[in-house]
């Protein structure tokens, strides 16, 4: 089978977006492929950090991980920062990159907003992900279309190092979301949800109550003409509803508007509301029993031992082509 590796920043509620577009993937990847799930700690502190949030938000994670349907049977989920080769392995693919591709990083311009000074663990972030990646002789990344441009750089250092040592990493590809399956802001359409924004009715996070949902969706921005079609350029409120809609239903969207009987978005909008709360249910109530389970913990390091069980083989075959330690 082939490997599978991704994994997700303990910062935070996880929102829809996050899950339709990488979460799902995880567990329909776990039936027919050999499955590694992250919790990337080392990537959280690339900003300042409540040491207590964000050993609380670990366990978040993780207990979403298993409510979602991640089987620790069948895959293996862990902490970051419990597998050392994956900071040992960051610094040797940072002696194999060059500033000039990390600080054209889409993301790193974004979050740097032209400031002369940043953390430079914000330029390197990258580098480590393509260590998440390549330590596990990954074959197939699943993440969003926004980690297109990371999962490249991954392949580009693995590849680089391949041609200059050797035969050392598996060339990694990504699997991403289906086209038209990005899941935007409610309140602005034209950014993607997120779970940094100001405006908490911005996104649905999968552990929301219904109340909070209900209010988000029903404030979701729309447009002003009332025509009920699928065009993101310029009905992108719209279609961005029926996005969510298609993907927590299992309907097509040319489905849901053949079916539609709705006199207003109003009306598109209540149903949203039900088919999102149905959706999310079962969810909080696995989430719920598992994240005060001591069995959390416990799986937590059975994960961390089977990843460095995989890892441990990749850092001695890396140090032997660098020639680092004794040998």
């Amino acid at each position: 089978m082939k490997r599978v590796f991704s994994g997700v920043q303990p910062t935070g509620n996880i929102h829809l977006g996050n899950y339709l577009g990488a979460l799902k993937q995880f567990v329909e990847l776990q039936q027919d492929h050999e499955c590694i799930y992250c919790i990337v700690d080392e990537h959280a502190i690339t900003v300042p950090q409540d040491p207590k949030e964000l050993r609380k938000h670990i366990l978040d994670v993780a207990a979403l991980y298993l409510a979602i349907g991640i089987d620790p049977k069948k895959s293996i989920i862990f902490v970051q920062s419990q597998v050392s080769g994956h900071a040992e392995l960051g610094w040797v693919l940072c002696c194999n990159s060059y500033t000039g591709e990390l600080s054209r990083m889409t993301q790193f311009k974004a979050k740097s907003g032209g400031q002369e000074s940043v953390g430079t663990g914000l330029l390197t972030y990258p580098v480590l992900m393509a260590a998440d990646i390549l330590l596990y002789d990954t074959d197939v990344v699943p993440v969003g279309n926004d980690q297109k441009q990371h999962i490249e750089l991954a392949r580009d250092i693995a590849i680089r190092v391949n041609n200059k040592y050797g035969k050392t990493f598996v060339v990694p590809d990504g699997r991403f979301m289906k086209a038209g399956a990005r899941i935007m802001a409610l309140d602005d359409p034209e950014q993607k949800m997120s779970k940094s924004a100001e405006n908490v009715h911005s996104r649905i996070s999968l552990l929301d109550e219904d109340s909070k949902i209900k209010k988000s969706i029903m404030r979701a921005t729309t447009d002003c003409d009332g025509e009920f079609r699928f065009d993101p350029v310029n009905k992108p409120g719209v279609s961005n509803l029926l996005n969510i809609y298609s993907a927590l239903s299992g309907k097509t969207v040319e489905e849901i508007l053949a079916e539609q009987n709705w006199r207003g978005y109003g009306d598109l909008k209540k149903e949203l509301v039900a088919v999102t709360q149905e959706a999310l249910a079962p969810i909080k109530q696995n989430y719920n029993e598992i994240r005060e389970s001591d069995e959390l913990k416990n799986i937590l390091r059975d994960g961390a031992e089977r990843a460095n069980a995989i890892a441990q083989p990749v850092m001695k075959r890396v140090r032997d082509k660098f020639g680092l330690g004794l040998g």
